[in-house]
């Protein structure tokens, strides 16, 4: 992460955009390099042709971010090149009364992915220093000694191999409150807006001075955390993506485990469209 320290959300330029084309191009070179990759971590194909497959390390991505920063979308973007079979999406919300009797990274053992899995938490165990340090779930005691314990539980989970990206998606509550309103009107979407994101926007500011701490205290060289600018959905899908594929190849190095080669880049979708195009409007035997 860069720009550490108080403030760095403000630091984020949230002017980055992409037009449609610019989207599906970038989209589709970085979701076929991801699902090459995806596949040599499976253990599905060799990290070179012609070499035996093996089981690589896990891959666990971990995405945070305001209320209707589109977490969701990039989610789906980022699993769509994959086999169903070959990643899990797990989403977590308020703990149960059972699972508020153990220590509260218990109920996150059971998703996370062994060599040769993938795990995408739509949630985490950062909830424990936001949501429920703000709404006072949590006493203080809890929360601040959480920061230690959530270092220590990512930097075991390196230790033993894991491969481990951090999002924390950001936008402004201008953009926020224009979302609420748009899901508001579609009957469609409605259901993703409840009583419980309106509160949490009237608590804007000690939200903000609890991710500010929250990235301040966790970021750490085996788990950095990736900021993204999400007042554009499309920016935030790409970056997202790209991101992953950069931190699984960074990983595989760091790890001294061989990093495959990129295969031939997929022609863009604009490319595609334009000799298409080209391709109709000049014709052998007409005029």
């Amino acid at each position: 992460m860069s720009g550490k320290g108080d403030g760095v959300l403000a630091g984020l330029d949230l002017s980055l955009k992409l037009t449609r084309e610019q989207e599906a191009d970038r989209l589709a070179v970085a979701q076929a390099r991801l699902l090459h990759l995806r596949l040599v971590l499976g253990g599905q194909i060799g990290d070179h042709a012609g070499d035996k497959p093996q089981l690589g390390p896990p891959l666990c991505v971990v995405f945070e971010g305001w209320d209707a920063s589109g977490k969701g979308g990039a989610i789906k973007r980022l699993v769509e090149p994959l086999d169903p079979r070959h990643v899990r999406v797990a989403q977590f919300g308020a703990p149960t009364y059972d699972e508020k009797r153990h220590h509260f990274l218990w109920r996150f053992w059971p998703v996370l992915p062994g060599w040769g899995g993938m795990a995408v938490l739509d949630r985490s165990w950062y909830g424990r220093v936001l949501v429920e340090r703000v709404e006072g779930f949590a006493t203080e005691e809890q929360w601040r000694r959480a920061y230690r314990e959530i270092v220590d539980f990512e930097r075991t989970l390196a230790d033993e191999g894991m491969i481990m990206v951090k999002f924390w998606l950001h936008l402004s509550a201008a953009e926020q409150l224009k979302r609420f309103k748009a899901r508001e009107r579609d009957p469609l979407k409605a259901w993703k807006l409840t009583d419980e994101d309106w509160r949490n926007r009237g608590k804007r500011r000690p939200y903000e001075a609890a991710v500010e701490e929250m990235l301040a205290r966790t970021d750490h060289a085996a788990a950095p955390w990736v900021l993204v600018e999400a007042e554009d959905k499309r920016w935030t899908r790409v970056k997202v993506v790209e991101s992953v594929v950069a931190a699984i190849e960074a990983g595989l190095a760091a790890r001294n485990l061989p990093v495959p080669p990129a295969a031939a880049a997929p022609a863009a979708p604009a490319a595609q469209a334009q000799a298409a195009a080209a391709r109709v409007s000049v014709r052998p035997g007409t005029g």
